[in-house]
This record gives C-alpha cells, sequence and structure tokens, in this order.
C-alpha cells in the first residue's frame, strides 16, 4: 500500500523544501525512542538512495526505506495545528499503542522484525 499525504502536508513539505531552497523531499523514519518504544524522525532529501522508495501525492513527495515501508505501509501523513503547536500527524494502522504525551510509539510487528530499525 502507499503512503499518502493529505494537502495540508503537502503544502507544508512544498513549503519547507521552498524556504530551505534545495531539496527533492521529505524522508519519514523511525528510532527507539520514548516510553512507548518508538517516534517519527524527520529529514530533508537532497538525492535518491538506492535503498530509497519515492512516494507523491499532491505534488509533494516523501521518501522511506525500503527496508522500513512494513512500517509505514498505508500511512496517510497530515500536517495539524493545535493551539501555538503544529506537527505532521500520523494515522498509521502499523502503530499498536502510543504514549500518554503522543511523542512515541509501539509497533504491531513481531519483535524479530525490529532489528532491522
Amino acid at each position: 500500500m502507499p503512503i499518502t499525504l493529505t494537502e495540508r502536508a503537502a503544502k507544508q513539505i512544498q513549503q519547507q523544501l521552498t524556504k530551505r531552497g534545495k531539496g527533492l523531499a521529505l524522508r519519514i523514519d523511525i528510532k527507539e525512542s520514548g516510553c512507548s518504544g518508538f517516534t517519527y524522525i524527520f529529514d530533508y532529501v537532497d538525492e535518491m538512495q538506492e535503498e530509497d522508495q519515492l512516494f507523491e501525492s499532491h505534488n509533494a513527495r516523501i521518501v522511506v526505506k525500503r527496508d522500513n515501508l512494513s512500517y509505514f505501509d498505508g500511512s496517510e501523513i497530515d500536517f495539524v495545528k493545535e493551539g501555538l503547536n503544529s506537527t505532521f500527524k500520523f494515522n498509521n494502522p502499523n502503530v499498536g499503542n502510543t504514549c500518554g504525551c503522543g511523542e512515541s510509539f509501539s509497533l504491531k510487528i513481531p519483535e524479530e522484525s525490529k532489528e532491522n530499525i
């Protein structure tokens, strides 16, 4: 399944790449962190790597390492503003639980698959 962006998320990615003055896409990934196990991380992509998978939605691009596609499979990424805060929000069907503060999550994947992260 693809990874999709809402129009708001796509506009935010486009604005950030324009503000930066260069870049092809936004890279999404996860790393071990927080009380629930994992957190999302973001970075800019200036050039594609051999292990990258590109997704495009609403004229914006995101990149995920092919080894990590199962963690994002079927996800939709939105950009939300809540009070003074704004952030990318994931609707990720692969998430098992989230922590109380919403900063970290656990995955619905077998423990042996987590070794790739």
